[in-house]
Protein backbone atom coordinates (compact mmCIF):
# COMPACT_ATOMS: atom_id res chain seq x y z
CA UNK A 1 0.00 0.00 0.00
CA UNK A 2 0.98 3.67 -0.69
CA UNK A 3 0.18 6.50 1.32
CA UNK A 4 -3.83 6.65 1.35
CA UNK A 5 -4.56 4.24 -0.48
CA UNK A 6 -7.51 1.85 0.93
CA UNK A 7 -8.50 -1.69 0.40
CA UNK A 8 -11.89 -3.28 1.29
CA UNK A 9 -11.97 -5.82 4.63
CA UNK A 10 -12.83 -9.02 2.99
CA UNK A 11 -13.00 -10.21 6.68
CA UNK A 12 -14.66 -9.03 10.02
CA UNK A 13 -11.81 -9.75 12.26
CA UNK A 14 -8.22 -8.45 11.01
CA UNK A 15 -4.84 -7.83 12.87
CA UNK A 16 -2.51 -5.19 12.20
CA UNK A 17 1.40 -6.23 13.80
CA UNK A 18 4.21 -3.06 13.13
CA UNK A 19 7.40 -4.25 12.74
CA UNK A 20 10.44 -2.33 12.99
CA UNK A 21 14.47 -2.86 13.60
CA UNK A 22 13.48 -1.92 17.28
CA UNK A 23 10.63 -2.64 19.56
CA UNK A 24 8.03 -0.56 19.32
CA UNK A 25 4.65 0.26 21.35
CA UNK A 26 1.94 -0.22 19.38
CA UNK A 27 -1.30 0.76 20.60
CA UNK A 28 -5.49 1.23 19.14
CA UNK A 29 -8.05 4.20 19.26
CA UNK A 30 -11.70 3.94 18.39
CA UNK A 31 -12.80 7.08 17.40
CA UNK A 32 -16.20 8.93 16.78
CA UNK A 33 -17.77 10.72 13.47
CA UNK A 34 -15.70 13.63 14.89
CA UNK A 35 -12.31 11.76 14.95
CA UNK A 36 -12.20 11.64 19.11
CA UNK A 37 -12.33 8.77 21.70
CA UNK A 38 -15.46 8.59 23.63
CA UNK A 39 -13.79 8.43 27.07
CA UNK A 40 -10.21 6.79 27.68
CA UNK A 41 -11.29 3.63 27.91
CA UNK A 42 -11.48 4.10 24.17
CA UNK A 43 -7.17 4.09 23.87
CA UNK A 44 -6.34 0.56 23.81
CA UNK A 45 -2.60 -0.05 24.37
CA UNK A 46 -0.30 -2.42 26.94
CA UNK A 47 -1.68 -1.24 30.08
CA UNK A 48 -5.24 -1.37 28.73
CA UNK A 49 -5.32 -4.40 26.46
CA UNK A 50 -9.20 -4.86 25.42
CA UNK A 51 -12.00 -2.15 24.31
CA UNK A 52 -15.43 -3.09 22.06
CA UNK A 53 -14.75 -4.67 19.15
CA UNK A 54 -10.54 -3.83 19.45
CA UNK A 55 -7.71 -6.08 21.31
CA UNK A 56 -3.90 -5.00 21.97
CA UNK A 57 -1.02 -8.06 21.75
CA UNK A 58 1.97 -7.74 23.29
CA UNK A 59 4.96 -9.23 21.08
CA UNK A 60 6.85 -9.30 24.26
CA UNK A 61 9.90 -7.58 22.04
CA UNK A 62 10.39 -10.77 20.20
CA UNK A 63 7.37 -10.43 18.46
CA UNK A 64 5.55 -7.51 16.68
CA UNK A 65 2.86 -5.73 18.90
CA UNK A 66 -0.46 -5.75 16.98
CA UNK A 67 -4.04 -4.44 17.15
CA UNK A 68 -6.69 -6.73 16.56
CA UNK A 69 -10.31 -5.23 15.51
CA UNK A 70 -13.63 -7.06 15.33
CA UNK A 71 -15.39 -4.96 13.35
CA UNK A 72 -18.85 -7.02 14.30
CA UNK A 73 -18.15 -6.16 17.64
CA UNK A 74 -16.89 -2.22 17.24
CA UNK A 75 -19.72 -0.84 19.45
CA UNK A 76 -22.34 1.69 16.90
CA UNK A 77 -21.20 5.60 16.89
CA UNK A 78 -17.82 3.89 16.18
CA UNK A 79 -16.51 5.09 12.66
CA UNK A 80 -12.60 4.59 12.31
CA UNK A 81 -9.93 2.85 14.90
CA UNK A 82 -6.60 4.36 13.89
CA UNK A 83 -3.38 2.66 15.22
CA UNK A 84 -0.34 3.91 15.96
CA UNK A 85 3.18 2.67 16.57
CA UNK A 86 5.85 4.82 18.82
CA UNK A 87 9.92 3.54 19.37
CA UNK A 88 9.76 1.80 22.92
CA UNK A 89 12.57 3.75 23.40
CA UNK A 90 11.98 7.64 25.61
CA UNK A 91 12.68 10.01 23.09
CA UNK A 92 13.94 7.86 20.18
CA UNK A 93 12.06 8.78 16.71
CA UNK A 94 11.75 7.32 13.69
CA UNK A 95 15.01 8.66 12.22
CA UNK A 96 16.66 5.55 10.02
CA UNK A 97 14.25 3.09 11.62
CA UNK A 98 11.45 1.91 9.19
CA UNK A 99 8.66 0.77 10.39
CA UNK A 100 6.54 -1.94 8.28
CA UNK A 101 2.23 -2.14 9.14
CA UNK A 102 1.40 -5.84 8.19
CA UNK A 103 -2.73 -6.13 7.59
CA UNK A 104 -3.77 -9.91 8.20
CA UNK A 105 -7.09 -11.93 8.57
CA UNK A 106 -6.90 -12.19 12.24
CA UNK A 107 -8.06 -16.06 12.08
CA UNK A 108 -5.81 -17.10 9.66
CA UNK A 109 -2.90 -15.02 9.98
CA UNK A 110 -2.69 -14.23 6.17
CA UNK A 111 -1.60 -11.02 4.93
CA UNK A 112 -3.64 -8.94 3.21
CA UNK A 113 -1.49 -5.99 2.70
CA UNK A 114 1.82 -3.77 3.60
CA UNK A 115 2.44 -0.47 4.06
CA UNK A 116 5.59 1.13 5.08
CA UNK A 117 5.29 5.08 5.71
CA UNK A 118 7.92 6.90 3.94
CA UNK A 119 9.74 9.98 4.86
CA UNK A 120 10.37 9.26 8.25
CA UNK A 121 12.63 11.89 10.59
CA UNK A 122 12.18 13.46 13.63
CA UNK A 123 8.64 11.85 14.33
CA UNK A 124 8.36 9.79 17.40
CA UNK A 125 5.30 8.42 16.65
CA UNK A 126 2.86 7.63 13.64
CA UNK A 127 -0.50 7.09 12.87
CA UNK A 128 0.08 3.82 10.49
CA UNK A 129 -3.43 2.73 9.60
CA UNK A 130 -6.38 3.22 9.74
CA UNK A 131 -10.02 0.63 9.86
CA UNK A 132 -12.66 3.14 9.21
CA UNK A 133 -16.36 2.12 8.04
CA UNK A 134 -17.82 4.28 4.76
CA UNK A 135 -21.09 4.04 3.43
CA UNK A 136 -21.67 0.60 5.02
CA UNK A 137 -18.11 -1.50 4.50
CA UNK A 138 -15.21 -1.62 6.32
CA UNK A 139 -12.10 -0.73 4.78
CA UNK A 140 -8.38 -0.17 5.61
CA UNK A 141 -6.25 2.97 4.62
CA UNK A 142 -2.58 3.66 4.38
CA UNK A 143 -1.76 6.76 6.41
CA UNK A 144 1.76 7.18 7.95
CA UNK A 145 1.35 10.41 9.45
CA UNK A 146 3.96 11.70 12.13
CA UNK A 147 3.88 13.27 15.46
CA UNK A 148 7.10 15.03 17.07
CA UNK A 149 5.71 15.11 20.64
CA UNK A 150 5.57 11.67 20.94
CA UNK A 151 2.43 9.16 21.55
CA UNK A 152 0.61 11.43 23.92
CA UNK A 153 0.44 13.88 20.89
CA UNK A 154 -1.47 11.53 18.81
CA UNK A 155 -3.38 10.65 22.15
CA UNK A 156 -4.06 14.37 23.13
CA UNK A 157 -5.28 15.20 19.20
CA UNK A 158 -8.31 12.46 19.59
CA UNK A 159 -9.39 13.66 22.86
CA UNK A 160 -7.61 10.89 25.27
CA UNK A 161 -6.42 12.55 28.61
CA UNK A 162 -2.48 12.59 29.14
CA UNK A 163 -1.12 13.33 32.73
CA UNK A 164 1.02 16.14 31.89
CA UNK A 165 4.91 15.62 33.58
CA UNK A 166 6.20 18.30 36.25
CA UNK A 167 7.11 21.44 34.20
CA UNK A 168 10.90 21.73 34.26
CA UNK A 169 13.05 24.46 35.63
CA UNK A 170 13.30 27.47 33.84
CA UNK A 171 16.83 27.83 31.51
CA UNK A 172 17.59 29.45 28.80
CA UNK A 173 16.66 27.60 25.71
CA UNK A 174 18.33 27.85 22.62
CA UNK A 175 16.68 28.69 19.43
CA UNK A 176 14.87 25.79 18.04
CA UNK A 177 16.52 24.26 14.80
CA UNK A 178 13.20 23.70 12.64
CA UNK A 179 12.42 20.26 12.10
CA UNK A 180 11.18 18.58 8.73
CA UNK A 181 7.45 19.49 8.06
CA UNK A 182 5.32 16.11 8.63
CA UNK A 183 3.86 14.27 5.46
CA UNK A 184 0.41 16.44 4.52
CA UNK A 185 -2.55 15.02 5.89
CA UNK A 186 -4.12 12.33 3.26
CA UNK A 187 -7.70 12.71 4.35
CA UNK A 188 -9.63 16.28 6.16
CA UNK A 189 -10.50 16.71 8.59
CA UNK A 190 -6.89 15.46 9.94
CA UNK A 191 -4.97 16.98 13.67
CA UNK A 192 -2.81 20.02 12.96
CA UNK A 193 0.77 19.73 13.15
CA UNK A 194 1.35 19.33 16.94
CA UNK A 195 4.00 22.34 18.21
CA UNK A 196 7.17 21.74 18.76
CA UNK A 197 7.92 19.50 21.59
CA UNK A 198 8.91 21.21 25.36
CA UNK A 199 12.38 21.06 26.64
CA UNK A 200 12.33 17.85 28.50
CA UNK A 201 11.33 17.75 32.31
CA UNK A 202 13.49 15.56 34.96
CA UNK A 203 12.73 11.86 34.79
CA UNK A 204 9.45 11.77 36.82
CA UNK A 205 8.88 8.20 39.13
CA UNK A 206 6.86 5.86 37.09
CA UNK A 207 2.78 5.57 37.12
CA UNK A 208 1.40 2.85 39.19
CA UNK A 209 1.49 -0.22 36.88
CA UNK A 210 3.54 1.60 33.89
CA UNK A 211 6.32 2.33 32.42
CA UNK A 212 9.67 0.82 32.41
CA UNK A 213 12.50 1.43 34.82
CA UNK A 214 16.15 0.31 35.24
CA UNK A 215 18.43 -1.63 37.75
CA UNK A 216 20.86 2.29 37.83
CA UNK A 217 19.74 3.10 41.65
CA UNK A 218 19.64 -0.46 42.95
CA UNK A 219 16.84 -2.27 44.00
CA UNK A 220 13.39 -1.92 42.35
CA UNK A 221 9.84 -2.46 44.15
CA UNK A 222 7.47 -3.33 41.02
CA UNK A 223 3.95 -2.78 41.22
CA UNK A 224 1.52 -5.20 38.52
CA UNK A 225 2.16 -4.30 34.93
CA UNK A 226 5.47 -2.69 35.65
CA UNK A 227 8.54 -3.74 33.83
CA UNK A 228 12.11 -3.17 34.79
CA UNK A 229 14.96 -3.45 32.48
CA UNK A 230 17.62 -5.99 33.81
CA UNK A 231 20.57 -3.71 32.73
CA UNK A 232 22.62 -0.73 34.77
CA UNK A 233 24.55 1.81 32.86
CA UNK A 234 23.73 0.78 29.73
CA UNK A 235 25.06 -2.58 30.09
CA UNK A 236 23.60 -6.12 30.83
CA UNK A 237 24.10 -6.65 34.74
CA UNK A 238 23.81 -10.27 34.87
CA UNK A 239 23.84 -13.97 33.13
CA UNK A 240 22.56 -15.51 36.06
CA UNK A 241 19.58 -14.85 38.41
CA UNK A 242 17.32 -16.36 41.20
CA UNK A 243 13.74 -16.08 41.02
CA UNK A 244 12.69 -17.04 44.46
CA UNK A 245 9.43 -16.88 44.81
CA UNK A 246 7.40 -17.13 48.66
CA UNK A 247 4.18 -17.12 50.49
CA UNK A 248 2.70 -17.76 54.02
CA UNK A 249 -0.46 -18.82 55.17
CA UNK A 250 -3.23 -16.78 55.86
CA UNK A 251 -4.38 -18.46 58.93
CA UNK A 252 -1.72 -19.32 61.64
CA UNK A 253 -1.17 -23.14 62.06
CA UNK A 254 -3.04 -24.45 58.07
CA UNK A 255 -0.10 -25.47 56.02
CA UNK A 256 -0.52 -24.10 52.22
CA UNK A 257 0.91 -26.52 50.12
CA UNK A 258 2.08 -24.71 46.72
CA UNK A 259 4.05 -25.26 43.38
CA UNK A 260 6.44 -22.65 41.81
CA UNK A 261 7.48 -23.29 38.23
CA UNK A 262 8.77 -21.36 35.03
CA UNK A 263 6.96 -22.10 31.83
CA UNK A 264 9.53 -21.31 28.92
CA UNK A 265 8.47 -19.98 25.16
CA UNK A 266 10.07 -19.66 21.86
CA UNK A 267 9.24 -16.04 19.44
CA UNK A 268 5.64 -17.30 18.46
CA UNK A 269 4.77 -17.97 22.25
CA UNK A 270 5.01 -21.82 21.64
CA UNK A 271 5.57 -24.10 24.47
CA UNK A 272 9.70 -25.17 24.76
CA UNK A 273 9.65 -26.83 28.37
CA UNK A 274 8.37 -26.13 32.00
CA UNK A 275 10.54 -26.28 34.68
CA UNK A 276 8.75 -27.58 38.48
CA UNK A 277 8.90 -30.28 41.24
CA UNK A 278 8.73 -32.93 38.52
CA UNK A 279 11.42 -31.57 36.52
CA UNK A 280 13.98 -29.96 38.38
CA UNK A 281 16.46 -29.13 35.39
CA UNK A 282 15.09 -27.93 32.08
CA UNK A 283 17.16 -26.45 28.90
CA UNK A 284 20.60 -28.37 29.45
CA UNK A 285 20.73 -27.33 33.13
CA UNK A 286 19.99 -23.25 32.05
CA UNK A 287 16.75 -23.86 34.47
CA UNK A 288 17.07 -25.37 37.43
CA UNK A 289 14.38 -25.86 40.20
CA UNK A 290 14.92 -26.30 44.08
CA UNK A 291 12.46 -28.70 44.89
CA UNK A 292 9.18 -28.09 46.66
CA UNK A 293 8.05 -26.82 49.34
CA UNK A 294 4.86 -28.54 51.10
CA UNK A 295 4.05 -26.37 53.91
CA UNK A 296 4.94 -22.67 53.05
CA UNK A 297 6.37 -22.24 56.48
CA UNK A 298 9.35 -20.67 57.35
CA UNK A 299 11.06 -17.29 56.52
CA UNK A 300 12.57 -16.80 53.75
CA UNK A 301 12.04 -18.18 50.38
CA UNK A 302 9.97 -20.91 49.60
CA UNK A 303 11.21 -21.83 46.21
CA UNK A 304 14.07 -20.90 44.25
CA UNK A 305 14.67 -21.41 40.68
CA UNK A 306 17.82 -20.46 39.03
CA UNK A 307 18.00 -18.97 35.31
CA UNK A 308 21.75 -18.96 33.74
CA UNK A 309 20.36 -16.20 31.20
CA UNK A 310 23.65 -16.46 28.95
CA UNK A 311 23.40 -20.18 28.78
CA UNK A 312 19.74 -20.19 27.54
CA UNK A 313 18.92 -21.60 24.03
CA UNK A 314 18.43 -18.24 21.46
CA UNK A 315 15.24 -20.04 20.68
CA UNK A 316 13.79 -19.26 24.30
CA UNK A 317 12.40 -15.56 24.28
CA UNK A 318 10.28 -15.56 27.39
CA UNK A 319 10.33 -17.04 30.47
CA UNK A 320 6.64 -16.72 32.67
CA UNK A 321 6.98 -18.12 36.34
CA UNK A 322 3.81 -19.21 38.32
CA UNK A 323 2.46 -20.81 41.14
CA UNK A 324 -0.48 -23.17 41.63
CA UNK A 325 -1.94 -24.72 44.42
CA UNK A 326 -2.03 -28.62 43.33
CA UNK A 327 -4.18 -29.43 46.27
CA UNK A 328 -7.03 -26.72 45.33
CA UNK A 329 -6.30 -24.34 48.23
CA UNK A 330 -6.89 -20.90 46.62
CA UNK A 331 -5.27 -17.84 46.66
CA UNK A 332 -7.23 -15.94 49.19
CA UNK A 333 -5.96 -18.53 51.89
CA UNK A 334 -1.81 -17.39 51.13
CA UNK A 335 -0.66 -14.33 52.82
CA UNK A 336 2.61 -12.06 51.56
CA UNK A 337 3.03 -13.92 48.40
CA UNK A 338 5.77 -12.43 46.75
CA UNK A 339 8.63 -13.09 43.86
CA UNK A 340 12.08 -11.51 43.67
CA UNK A 341 15.22 -11.74 41.50
CA UNK A 342 18.43 -11.70 42.85
CA UNK A 343 22.18 -12.33 41.11
CA UNK A 344 22.94 -15.69 41.64
CA UNK A 345 26.69 -14.87 42.10
CA UNK A 346 25.78 -12.67 44.91
CA UNK A 347 22.67 -12.75 46.63
CA UNK A 348 21.97 -9.01 45.74
CA UNK A 349 18.31 -8.73 46.29
CA UNK A 350 17.36 -6.75 42.17
CA UNK A 351 13.95 -6.57 42.25
CA UNK A 352 10.91 -7.50 44.10
CA UNK A 353 6.71 -7.72 43.41
CA UNK A 354 4.57 -8.25 46.27
CA UNK A 355 1.32 -9.75 45.75
CA UNK A 356 -1.03 -7.30 47.42
CA UNK A 357 -4.67 -8.73 46.25
CA UNK A 358 -5.20 -11.80 45.87
CA UNK A 359 -8.66 -13.69 43.79
CA UNK A 360 -10.02 -17.02 44.79
CA UNK A 361 -8.27 -19.43 42.08
CA UNK A 362 -5.98 -21.65 41.96
CA UNK A 363 -2.79 -20.38 39.97
CA UNK A 364 -1.01 -17.15 39.89
CA UNK A 365 1.26 -16.09 36.67
CA UNK A 366 3.77 -13.72 39.13
CA UNK A 367 5.93 -12.34 36.43
CA UNK A 368 7.50 -13.07 33.31
CA UNK A 369 11.14 -12.32 31.71
CA UNK A 370 11.09 -11.35 27.91
CA UNK A 371 14.45 -11.13 25.30
CA UNK A 372 14.66 -8.17 23.67
CA UNK A 373 15.79 -7.58 20.25
CA UNK A 374 18.67 -6.37 21.33
CA UNK A 375 19.61 -9.91 23.82
CA UNK A 376 19.09 -7.77 26.83
CA UNK A 377 16.26 -9.00 29.56
CA UNK A 378 12.99 -7.43 30.63
CA UNK A 379 11.11 -8.36 33.61
CA UNK A 380 7.41 -7.31 34.30
CA UNK A 381 5.24 -8.04 36.99
CA UNK A 382 2.01 -9.33 36.32
CA UNK A 383 -0.09 -10.83 39.31
CA UNK A 384 -2.65 -12.20 36.86
CA UNK A 385 -4.98 -15.08 38.82
CA UNK A 386 -6.00 -18.39 36.31
CA UNK A 387 -8.33 -21.48 37.62
CA UNK A 388 -5.07 -24.21 36.89
CA UNK A 389 -4.14 -26.50 39.51
CA UNK A 390 -0.74 -27.48 37.48
CA UNK A 391 1.57 -26.06 35.41
CA UNK A 392 0.48 -27.65 32.82
CA UNK A 393 -2.92 -25.52 33.24
CA UNK A 394 -1.00 -22.71 32.94
CA UNK A 395 0.93 -23.07 29.60
CA UNK A 396 -1.97 -21.45 27.40
CA UNK A 397 -2.92 -18.75 29.50
CA UNK A 398 0.94 -18.04 30.00
CA UNK A 399 1.51 -18.07 26.36
CA UNK A 400 -1.37 -15.29 25.82
CA UNK A 401 0.59 -12.91 28.72
CA UNK A 402 3.38 -12.49 26.72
Amino acid sequence: MTPGSNIPLPTARVTVDVTAPVRLDVSGLLLTADGKVRSDDDFIFYNQPSGPGVTHRSGGGSAPDAITVDTSAVPPGIEKIVVTASPDAAGQSFQGIEPTATLRDADSGAALATFTPPRLGTETALVVMEIYLRAGQWKARAVGQGYADGLAGIATDFGVSVEEPAPAPAAPVAPPVPAAAPPQPLTPPQPMAPPPPAPPAPPAPPAPGAGKVNLDKGRVSLQKNQTVSLVKGGRPLLSQVKMGLGWEPAFRGADIDLDASVIAYGPQRNHIDSCYFGKLSILGGAVKHSGDNLTGEGAGDDEVIVVDLGRLPQEVTGLVFTVNSFSGQKFTEVAKAYCRLLDAATGEELVRFDLTNAEAQTGVMMAKLVRQFSGEWDMTAMGDFVKARTVRNMVKPAAQAL
